[in-house]
């Protein structure tokens, strides 16, 4: 899984930077390709502009075109890759934690992402506190006198963050209770932000019940390992 998305994670970082160079040429490129374009979303537009034919001239429209269509191509070859790597990962973690993919927020990435950082240091996973630090999302102490309050833990592994992050969000989208949870503790005064780290490692010691089993001992057993 670490092999594979180390790939993905390529992909997708060099799938994004084309569609921002593209936007960026559109912005500037002449009326006519800036009007067609401008308003289309990713996919639509990468349709339109890879089927440009911009033949042989070598006015600003037509180098434009041409520059616009490599672009367009060399993302769909990108998102092609991702599919790829997906394909092979999908089976990958219904067979190691099937349990986290029946979690509601939870895919392919998000899972192989926890996966990978728990099966980088099984040595430091001997409970739910030890995931959320490993994956930065352990609130840290910052009280001074009778003030108390945390601080965002900016440390662990940021894939692994990113992945709690993104399920969070999803979370919000698509489970009530979820979405209850957030406004109950903003009514207790606390922001958004820090309604959103409070959840955040609540969802992290539900990700932690989905990585470790009993190993017959009385002790957890990582399934990354």
């Amino acid at each position: 899984m670490r092999v594979l998305r180390v790939a993905r994670f390529s992909a997708r970082k060099a799938r994004t930077q084309t569609l921002n160079q593209m936007r960026s040429l559109i912005s500037t490129s002449p009326e006519s390709i800036r009007e067609e374009l401008r308003h289309l979303k990713a996919a639509p537009m990468l349709e339109c502009a890879s089927a440009y034919r911009p033949g042989i001239r070598r006015d600003l429209v037509s180098i434009t075109k041409f520059s616009l269509r490599l672009l367009a191509r060399r993302a769909i070859a990108l998102e092609a890759e991702v599919t790829e790597l997906d394909a092979l990962l999908s089976p990958l973690v219904a067979e190691t934690a099937p349990e986290l993919l029946a979690v509601m927020g939870l895919g392919t990435d998000t899972a192989s992402a926890l996966l990978v950082a728990a099966g980088d240091n099984p040595e430091r996973l001997r409970s739910e506190a030890t995931f959320a630090h490993l994956c930065g999302v352990a609130p840290l102490d910052a009280s001074s006198g009778k003030n108390e309050r945390h601080r965002l833990n900016r440390g662990g592994d940021r894939q692994a963050n990113s992945a709690l992050w993104r399920i969070l969000i999803t979370r919000m989208v698509c489970d009530a209770r979820t979405r209850d949870y957030i406004e109950r503790r903003m009514k207790e005064g606390l922001s958004m932000k820090e309604a959103f780290r409070c959840l955040i490692g609540r969802v992290s010691r539900v990700q932690a019940v989905g990585l470790f089993v009993g190993n017959g001992e009385g002790r957890p057993r990582c399934l990354a390992t």
